[in-house]
């Protein structure tokens, strides 16, 4: 398998390259920076003019990237300046004919310097063009080599003709075998006498890391993640990520002490060199494929695994596991040991040949082996549809590398195994980074986890924001892993150009994209969303003394004080995102272009909304409702709750809630209870025969409303003799109690007293009379027949 080490590095390199040059010089140097940067150009280009190898390839690119993000971070710069400079010409004004000699000389050396500093902002991008056109170049070139190493036809190895050519080439491969070997045992005959004291101590150093370090730092890690991981999802997937890097680290430090330890004892020629740092990449990709799959299948201890595999499909795949690893590391290491000696072209093509028809038949074994245990399955078991797709598909491959080897396209078909080999070890990877960054994230940002009940108490932050926030969390790193991993897939593959490309733009991205004049970049938008967060964390802190401080001191009651703390709230968000915006490079003038923008399709697509927001301004403004008020909406009575800016809450008899448009308040009639008093009043209407006494009936009424507590003795109860009707007298009195919430109970007490009353008085108690009055309307008129 192609060795993705290098690429990595260069693609690391690259990113940092692409940080700002402004955070690196003070004052920087334009014409010298820019003619530093036509020289590299120069080198790049002359470089490419020459044979060049893969490596010095890439190498190449990630210089002319590197010089691309300079100079266009050096035109940046000087825009910037030239802004500045443009201002302060502005400030000065024009030339007068009276004018002060300073602002004069002033105003000729801002001119220079504007004209010097455009100028290098136009080198600068040019500049950055010609570099981008470099490695625009340097890619296709790749490209066309990597097509050429993937789809270049040679003999079949079912012909005699590949067959013929390695027994031709054969006794020059054995003669550069002996001179290889030779050269080694010179380096070894010219190393100084006795004990190779460095490679011993390399060798003890390297069983020690293979064998009890690493089993003491698994064992240590897991009794660490037993006593202090919180939960048992953050334990799996720590444990998962534990035993990848142990298992990583452990076997290449180990082959990097063997080596240190060969070298510094004179044992290496220095064609060996090159093979020996090949050898301890080798070790340390077949470590990591090795460790990743193990941490996977997690053979040895199926509670700790986190993937949904069963444990027989587990037993049964390790071993694969190990022979994956084996083969990618043997791939490596010959294809150094192939360069390094000098192979014939044909002995290349050889190896290949076998290192894929390896691959295809250990992926054979493994989906056999995974066919096996599918078929032993109880046949009521649910069909595991994805499964069996991924198997047909691995075998599609499979069929179609073998006969893409038997008509003679060896590099395609190596291509296809070690592909589906570093898609198998990426692919596992990922999947424990994935989980271990879901499982941390919406831990340790979870409302009853330390940290959030900390974030709760110490900056009052509820516990459904904490429980978002790591949600959200966990879903951005998961992208940018996977937006990582998808450039990692093709490192391996065609020189390294996909990572390195893939990084560069990132770097692109990080120095920001102009929107409308506007340079939005994550560095801008990351320091907006932190200075929202102040700015609303300021908020929250202006309300929290607004509603705990200031207007409890006040005489407002309830409704004002809630009128002018959510007036507060809005005001001071909306502050808040104004600043954020201008942080982002988006200033008043233009949000206020953007409402005008916006105004018609506001004026009809949100005309309702608009129309409810200024009712509900008007409402907390004027008061005509408040909180506590009870009011009768059309057929619905009950207590106002919350006023908000869209909407009103009233919570009804029922324990219901209403929720009314603010427009609905402002545009109808509304029946307000308590808004010019709190008083409530009962009235009570009956009759009696026309025989009783009326002072006595009177009396009777004044005095149950003398006994019902809730009855105010101011105002006084009143009590009048309404009309004599079909000989009864019809009474209609009145009492008044402290709320209209209390009416209705006080008026059903009164009317058990006096039905009690007028019992023991034997006097018969009935309804007021009722008057129905017939309407009929007023004769129509018959048309006459016609003649």
């Amino acid at each position: 398998m192609p060795n993705p080490f290098p690429h990595l590095v260069a693609a690391l390199l690259l990113l940092l390259s692409a940080l700002p040059a402004s955070a690196q010089e003070a004052a920087p140097d334009y014409p010298a920076r820019l003619n530093a940067a036509t020289a590299e150009l120069a080198a790049v280009d002359g470089a490419l003019d020459t044979r060049l190898e893969p490596a010095d390839r890439a190498a190449l690119r990630a210089r002319a990237q590197a010089v691309r993000t300079s100079t266009l971070d050096s035109a940046t710069q000087v825009e910037g300046d030239l802004a500045q400079i443009d201002a302060r010409l502005v400030q000065l004004g024009a030339a007068a004919a009276a004018e002060d000699p300073a602002i004069a000389s002033e105003r000729r050396d801002l001119s220079r310097q504007r004209t010097t500093l455009d100028s290098a902002m136009k080198r600068a991008r040019l500049l950055a063009v010609e570099a981008q056109q470099l490695v625009d170049e340097i890619q296709q070139g790749e490209a066309a080599e990597f097509s050429q190493k993937v789809l270049g036809r040679t003999p079949s190895p079912l012909t005699p003709a590949f067959w013929s050519g390695i027994v031709q080439a054969l006794p020059r491969d054995l003669h550069r075998v002996h001179r290889f070997i030779a050269d080694e045992s010179a380096a070894v005959t010219r190393a100084p006498g006795g004990m190779p004291w460095p490679l011993l101590i390399g060798l003890i150093a390297a069983i020690l890391l293979l064998v009890p370090v690493r089993l003491a730092a698994g064992r240590l890690g897991q009794r660490l993640l037993i006593d202090g991981a919180p939960g048992r999802r953050v334990r799996r997937s720590a444990n998962a990520l534990w035993r990848v890097l142990i298992g990583t680290i452990a076997p290449l430090f180990a082959a990097a002490a063997l080596a240190a330890g060969a070298r510094w004892s004179g044992l290496v020629s220095a064609r060996m060199d090159e093979a020996i740092d090949a050898a301890v990449v080798a070790i340390g990709f077949g470590a990591f494929a090795s460790a990743v799959l193990g941490a996977v299948l997690m053979r040895g201890q199926p509670s700790w695994r986190i993937a949904p595999v069963g444990d027989a499909v587990a037993q049964q795949l390790r071993p694969y596991s190990f022979l994956l690893a084996g083969l990618a590391s043997a791939a490596i290491l010959i294809e150094a040991l192939n360069a390094a000696i000098g192979t014939s072209a044909a002995a290349r093509i050889a190896t290949q040949a076998t290192i894929a028809l390896l691959h295809m038949a250990l992926i054979a074994f493994a989906l056999g082996a995974i066919g096996r245990l599918r078929a032993t399955r109880d046949a009521d078991a649910p069909a595991e549809t994805g499964l069996a797709a991924v198997a047909l598909i691995a075998w599609g491959i499979v069929a179609l590398a073998l006969g893409a080897l038997a008509i003679g396209f060896v590099g395609f078909a190596l291509f296809l195994g070690q592909m589906v080999a570093w898609t198998l070890v990426l692919g596992s990877a990922v999947y424990l980074l994935l989980a271990a960054i879901d499982d941390i994230a919406t831990s340790l940002f979870e409302r009853h986890s330390r940290l959030g009940v900390a974030m709760t108490r110490g900056f009052g932050i509820g516990g459904g924001a904490i429980d978002q926030f790591g949600v959200l969390l966990s879903g951005v790193l998961r992208v940018l892993v996977a937006v990582l991993a998808l450039g990692l897939w093709v490192a391996p593959f065609g020189g390294g150009s996909g990572v390195t490309s893939a990084f560069g733009r990132l770097g692109e991205l990080a120095r920001g994209i102009d929107v409308g004049g506007v340079a939005i970049s994550p560095g801008a938008i990351l320091r907006s969303i932190v200075v929202l967060a102040i700015g609303l964390a300021l908020v929250r802190g202006f309300m929290r003394w607004l509603e705990g401080r200031y207007l409890p001191a006040t005489d407002l009651d309830g409704s004002g004080r809630n009128s002018i703390s959510l007036v507060a709230r809005y005001v001071g968000i909306a502050l808040a995102v104004i600043w954020a915006l201008a942080s982002l490079g988006i200033g008043v003038e233009r949000i206020a272009l953007l409402l005008s923008a916006l105004s018609v399709g506001i004026g009809f697509g949100l005309q309702a909304i608009t129309q409810n927001f200024v009712s509900g301004l008007i409402l907390l403004a004027e008061r005509p409702i408040k909180i506590g008020d009870l009011i009768r909406v059309g057929t619905d009575e009950g207590d106002v709750k919350r006023i908000s800016v869209r909407s009103t809450e009233i919570t009804l008899a029922d324990h219901s809630t209403l929720i009314v448009p603010n427009s609905e308040l402002i545009t109808k009639s509304v029946l307000n209870k308590t808004l010019a008093s709190p008083l409530g009043r009962i009235q009570i209407q009956f009759s009696v025969p026309l025989g009783v006494d009326a002072a006595r009936v009177r009396q009777i009424v004044f005095d149950a409303f003398a006994r019902e507590e809730a009855v105010l003795a101011d105002p006084a109860p009143a009590v009048f003799v309404d009309a004599i009707v079909d000989g009864r007298i019809a009474f209609n009195s009145f009492a008044h109690v402290d709320s209209p919430r209390t009416a209705y109970g006080a008026r059903s007490n009164v009317f058990l007293d006096l039905l009690t009353q007028f019992r023991e008085e034997g006097i018969e108690m009935g309804t007021v009379p009722q008057r129905l009055e017939l309407v009929s309307g007023a004769p129509t008129a018959v048309p006459a027949p016609s003649p």
